[in-house]
């Protein structure tokens, strides 16, 4: 399983303060010398975090693989095809939330998520939909052309108990439907060293996405330990050798 870190939440601590640093782009080397597989950053549209030349530059430098999640819109799909990530991640977009709140609708934003789709293509760069675990909206990614989705586990890392159960029976079910229908599946969003057991084990889940937590961890005990201390949990659990706590914690 691929762990993509997300190093949006470097760009927050560094923008409330209106420094230069700490920089996202040495956030995502280290990240990657630390065996990230991959980076992926959010290029909002209020910029809350990630900016413009922080996309820039992490195509520069990142030597993985760079995953930028944009919103289906014109102006971002500027973007995407002149800088070129190797994936762009559709997910919805409300100036409001907090962070990304549930999966994109693809089956009611068919049309336009097709165009984006088509653009990106013809730029080289592959898409993949950030969707809930639903039949329909994963048949509606394959049918507009994307590569990948991504499952939503923000209601499976929030539940609890007998819930959670259910959950993960949903993601599983969600994630052999898209493998069946010949798409690579993703998960994120909420997800942490305490709670991703569940996940990884999934065999058709092939990546996940983790930032948050990533970063909070960072934030005590350093990106190489945090990266590697998730990387560990992940490899435990894909074989077989993960002990996490039953209620798991918030990403």
């Amino acid at each position: 399983m691929r762990l993509h870190v997300n190093v949006d939440h470097v760009a927050t601590v560094r923008n409330a303060r209106g420094t230069p640093y700490p920089d996202p782009v040495l956030a995502a080397q280290l990240a990657e010398l630390a065996g990230a597989d991959g980076i992926t950053a959010h290029l909002r549209e209020d910029r809350r975090h990630i900016v413009d030349d922080d996309v820039v530059r992490l195509r520069r430098s990142v030597t993985t693989l760079l995953n930028l999640e944009l919103a289906a819109t014109e102006e971002m799909l500027a973007v995407a095809t002149r800088v070129r990530p190797d994936v762009v991640t559709l997910v919805p977009e409300r100036r409001e939330e907090r962070t990304t709140e549930g999966g994109l609708d693809v089956c009611g934003g068919r049309e336009s998520i097709r165009r984006f789709v088509a653009g990106c293509a013809g730029a080289g760069v592959e898409t993949s939909l950030f969707v809930e675990a639903e039949a329909r909206q994963i048949e509606a990614a394959r049918a507009v052309g994307a590569v990948q989705v991504e499952l939503h586990t923000g209601t499976f890392c929030e539940a609890r108990g007998v819930a959670r159960e259910r959950e993960l029976e949903r993601l599983v079910r969600a994630a052999r439907v898209g493998v069946e229908l010949g798409l690579r599946v993703a998960a994120g969003h909420g997800l942490n060293r305490q709670n991703v057991g569940p996940i990884a084990r999934v065999a058709e889940i092939t990546e996940v996405n983790i930032g948050h937590s990533v970063i909070a961890d960072a934030v005590l005990i350093g990106i190489d330990r945090a990266v590697r201390d998730l990387a560990h949990a992940i490899s435990a659990a894909r074989h077989g050798a993960w002990r996490g706590a039953a209620t798991g914690g918030r990403g």
